[in-house]
């Protein structure tokens, strides 16, 4: 069975599970692709790296799930948001890495496309879905997200990212994705005193 990635649900809310993320370490490739395209055209890169394509020549688990953002993310949000008219943009396409692994325990990659990264812990909304593996699904799931965050009062922090956990093989209808969106961490009376 395929290990996923670790989390602790904090809370159920209406529409999303409020969950907790240790830090962990993921390997990702950077592509020009659209948003349907990008994890099929950063695939062979990573399955590359799982594979033995590491200067240790090692095999790495495969993990749950797959997770898809834009390449903006990775810098500061500025102003204004620009959209582009071709369909195609960068988006960050990772592999979670088995939770026994940190960023210097994971083979060094011999593709230079390849990253290995240390994510840090976060708080963060999930909201599981089924189905295809597009964009307007994703968007339409998105928007239901940040909505219901709003409502609960929680205040988003960073770019949504898609997140997808069954291999391409298997059924559209019994695919499980999900849209995660980091929140702000709520303050405690103690913190309001420093």
């Amino acid at each position: 069975m395929t290990e996923q990635q670790p989390f602790a649900v904090v809370r159920r809310c209406q529409g999303f599970d409020l969950r907790r993320y240790p830090a962990h370490v993921v390997a990702e490739v950077t592509v020009r692709s659209s948003f349907d395209n990008a994890g099929s055209v950063a695939f062979r890169s990573l399955f590359g790296y799982i594979t033995g394509q590491n200067v240790s020549r090692s095999a790495v688990a495969m993990t749950a799930p797959v997770v898809q953002s834009p390449a903006s993310q990775k810098i500061a949000m500025t102003a204004p948001v620009v959209q582009r008219s071709d369909g195609d943009g960068e988006y960050v396409v990772a592999f979670v890495l088995p939770a026994s692994m940190t960023s210097d325990t994971a083979p060094e990659p011999i593709n230079p496309r390849v990253e290995i990264r240390t994510v840090d812990a976060s708080l963060a909304a999930a909201k599981a879905y089924s189905g295809r593996w597009s964009q307007s699904s994703y968007d339409r799931h998105c928007a239901e997200l940040q909505e219901a965050v709003r409502s609960e009062g929680l205040r988003p922090v960073g770019s949504p990212r898609f997140a997808r956990f069954d291999p391409p093989f298997k059924p559209w209808f019994l695919r499980r994705n999900e849209v995660v969106l980091d929140v702000e961490e709520a303050s405690t009376p103690a913190d309001d005193l420093d």
